[in-house]
């Protein structure tokens, strides 16, 4: 079963990111299912369009994600202890992804308590390591579809306010771009932005 993707992602990353916004992610895993709606994100382009990316300078087993078709869960691991995960976006002939930084849990919060061994509903997965952890994505999920059954987005009414910002831990040329995006008037962001 295919579920129509909510948001063009065949497009530069940077106009993509802030209308994922609002979006429900929803992964089901041994039949449980977890959802979050998403309220914040960062963008990172390309081959020589954006030196903070992992795409920049080229393909690698790491990164191959980045340069498959758009619509793909891209999970990269971390400072040697966590994962990340992304979502594949980008105009043809190019490589991106757009970080998922945080999620207002709205289903599956008991499941995503244990898996975080916390219960503060606002910690569930405000960061890309806690999110990962709450929505039990793992390695094996990279290149995985975005409009599986099993994985999915859902189209959710966008924010009223989007405030953007420099990404956060990046160092490079590149670094200050304001391609972080939040939903300004929500309680589970990562990091304040500004």
């Amino acid at each position: 079963m295919t579920v129509p993707l909510p948001v063009d992602l065949a497009r530069p990353v940077h106009e993509v990111a802030p209308e994922l916004l609002g979006c429900e992610l929803v992964h089901v895993k041994g039949g449980r299912r977890t959802a979050g709606r998403i309220v914040e994100v960062e963008a990172y382009g390309g081959q020589a369009r954006d030196d903070c990316s992992h795409a920049h300078r080229y393909k690698t087993a790491r990164n191959r994600t980045m340069y498959g078709p758009p619509g793909r869960l891209y999970i990269y691991f971390t400072y040697g202890m966590h994962y990340c995960s992304n979502v594949v976006a980008h105009a043809a002939g190019e490589a991106g992804a757009i970080l998922l930084r945080a999620l207002e849990p709205t289903a599956g919060l008991d499941l995503m308590a244990r898996r975080r061994g916390v219960a503060d509903p606002r910690l569930l997965c405000a960061g890309p390591a806690r999110l990962v952890k709450a929505m039990g994505f793992g390695r094996t999920d990279d290149g995985r579809r975005l409009d599986a059954g099993h994985l999915h987005l859902v189209a959710g009414p966008a924010p009223r306010r989007i405030v953007t910002g420099p990404r956060v831990g990046v160092k490079g040329h590149d670094a200050g771009r304001p391609w972080r995006f939040c939903d300004a008037d929500s309680g589970y962001l990562s990091r304040p932005v500004g």
